[in-house]
């Protein structure tokens, strides 16, 4: 961690020296911040003109797999950019995150099948999985804790301008030349974003030496990162197979196949995460599983809100991107908010606070289903529930950064960022075959869409039930198994 500066008679200038845009600051802040830009511009795009390229591909039950398919990815990418960090540093998993996600979506603007997209954006993912590992451990290794809540919100804030024109240009490109120019046109970016961050992550100080005098841990530490790289593709193995199971038609099928992934997924997920995270254990093991809670809430309606707006009320899917551009705006007004006042508040208060909030909101855009009420409704509603996630968000990993042990921090930050990828496929997935289940009956996307709302508000309330485990343990548990 950078020491603060020494002490200035000149108040004004001692704070403009021990801030995020403080000279020996302000490469990260910038790097981190466009490297979120970039990733923020993808996913509100894609969000925006995937109803578009599911119906000229023709592959509106894939229409889940497109958005799983990217997080079963990132499950990958995460666990092993963990184990990397603590190995090799920061620079050499940031890079080969950038080469991925340029790969993926170079596949995915070329695609000629909906199938082919799915492949697109599961490489997308192994690439995008490396995003926030990197930047939890540059902020932990970087910043004093004062500054790290102001620095999750610059990263919210980083959504703020793709949100605003990123909806609305994807739509209008989709619109007026063709959808794979916006897959296409994204990739300039990497390159822009990959030299812009790149000086800022060699000055990450790597993580202190082992006992042994080695950097990258004990020989028996090292063959543990090594297992952790089996479990991670194992989990996203077991995510799959489960979101693959209940696309079946067949009962019997169905349970048998999503009972196996489930299975598979827990059992995985249970050796990537710290000691005592399936039974809640007071601190960082609750923030771990209850960052998938929040994230699983949210985004089982996230990746369809454009699909309800364009197949369900008729929207262009420009005018669909304003929900996505609500949603964005309040996201980092209250991570903005809570910036401001967490050290009054408390990171844990603000997570009671943002699981109600983000379930009212999710349940209001459900309205935007029924006929006689104006479709923009799911306007202002899906906007409360960014407001939620923008409030709560963050907490979870000021809480990891504040109680977790410093030479675990690449492992125990890639088993945050690993539940969220996990909750967030898992919601969309789940949410996606409800869909393709209810188009595959003839009743269109409607219904399937309801179910999914249904489930994400109850997955919320259950969260906010369990959030007072996340108070500070009077010890910390120590350490990620091997």
């Amino acid at each position: 961690m950078i020491p603060s500066a020494p002490a200035s008679p000149d108040p004004a200038a001692h704070r403009q020296s021990d801030s995020l845009w403080s000279p020996g600051r302000r490469p990260l802040t910038l790097g981190l911040i466009f490297r979120i830009t970039l990733v923020a511009a993808e996913a509100l795009a894609v969000s925006t003109v995937m109803p578009l390229v599911a119906r000229d591909l023709n592959g509106l039950e894939l229409y889940g797999w497109v958005f799983s398919a990217f997080f079963l990815g990132s499950l990958i990418g995460i666990s092993v950019v963990g184990g990397l960090i603590d190995e090799r540093g920061i620079v050499f998993p940031f890079l080969a995150g950038l080469v991925l996600f340029g790969i993926g979506l170079l596949i995915a603007g070329l695609a000629p099948n909906m199938l082919t997209i799915v492949v697109g954006r599961f490489i997308q993912g192994l690439g995008g999985g490396a995003v926030p590992p990197v930047a939890y451990v540059a902020i932990g290794r970087s910043l004093p804790d004062r500054l790290r809540p102001q620095m999750f919100a610059m990263l919210s804030a980083a959504w703020v301008l793709p949100g605003i024109l990123g909806p609305a240009i994807a739509g209008f490109v989709a619109e007026t030349w063709h959808w794979r120019a916006v897959f296409l046109g994204l990739l300039p970016l990497i390159l822009l974003a990959g030299s812009m961050a790149l000086r800022a992550m060699r000055r990450i100080p790597d993580a202190p030496p082992a006992a042994d005098g080695s950097t990258d841990g004990s020989p028996a530490e090292r063959a543990g990162r090594r297992r952790r790289y089996g479990w991670a593709v194992l989990v996203s193995i077991g995510a799959g197979v489960l979101t693959t199971g209940l696309l079946s038609a067949d009962l019997a099928l169905l349970l048998a196949v999503a009972g196996a992934g489930l299975a598979i997924t827990l059992v995985a997920f249970h050796r990537l995460t710290p000691p005592g995270t399936f039974r809640l254990a007071p601190g960082y093991p609750s923030a771990v599983l209850l960052r998938g809670f929040l994230t699983f809430a949210f985004f089982s309606i996230d990746a369809y809100v454009a699909l309800l707006l364009v197949e369900v009320r008729g929207w262009s899917a420009a005018a669909a991107g304003l929900a996505l551009t609500g949603a964005t705006i309040s996201w980092s007004f209250g991570s903005w908010l809570q910036s401001r006042t967490v050290g009054r508040i408390g990171a844990e208060r603000f997570v009671r606070i943002g699981f109600p909030v983000v379930a009212l909101g999710v349940a209001g855009t459900a309205l935007a289903l029924v006929p006689a009420i104006p479709a923009w409704i799911a306007i202002p509603w899906f906007a409360l529930s960014g407001l939620g996630m923008g409030l709560a968000y963050s907490q979870f990993a000021i809480i990891v950064l504040r109680d977790a042990p410093r030479d675990n921090q690449g492992a125990i930050t890639a088993a945050i960022s690993l539940s969220d990828a996990l909750g967030t496929a898992l919601g969309t997935g789940i949410a996606g075959a409800m869909v393709a289940a209810s188009v595959r009956l003839g009743a269109g996307p409607a219904p399937g869409l309801g179910f999914a709302i249904a489930m994400g508000v109850a997955v919320a309330i259950f969260g906010f039930l369990l959030a007072p485990r996340l108070r500070h343990p009077p010890a910390v548990i120590d350490a990620v198994p091997a």
